[in-house]
């Protein structure tokens, strides 16, 4: 599966986004965060990301080794994505694929990651 352009959003539609990225490779996790949220995950490169909409509606949450940026809504609390950077530095977006309009995150092939353990 190729990249493809999938817009974003929280619940009230407050915070709004773009993304070009490839859903073939979606990962749920089950550290004591992405386990509560139920998120199934899809990773791009940060510029392939582009925040449309609601900036300032935004709260940042950091757990853990503070390294990923979670950010969420702060009227509907819902986390839409994260920033965080590869081992190598290299910016990534982790998109939660629940997020994207026209994609339903339980018909995709979702590979198990073991977060807990880390």
């Amino acid at each position: 599966m190729a990249a493809q352009r999938y817009r974003g959003s929280c619940q009230c539609g407050r915070v709004a986004w773009e993304v070009d990225i490839d859903l073939a490779g979606a990962v749920s996790c089950n550290c004591s965060r992405c386990r509560r949220l139920g998120a199934v995950l899809a990773f791009a490169p940060r510029m392939a990301f582009t925040l449309h909409s609601g900036e300032g509606a935004l709260s940042e949450y950091l757990f853990n080794t503070r390294t990923i940026r979670h950010l969420f809504c702060r009227t509907c609390g819902i986390e839409g994505f994260a920033f965080g950077a590869m081992p190598d530095g290299t910016e990534v977006v982790a998109v939660n694929v629940n997020c994207l309009a026209g994609v339903d995150a339980r018909t995709l092939p979702v590979t198990a990651v073991d977060g807990a353990a880390r």
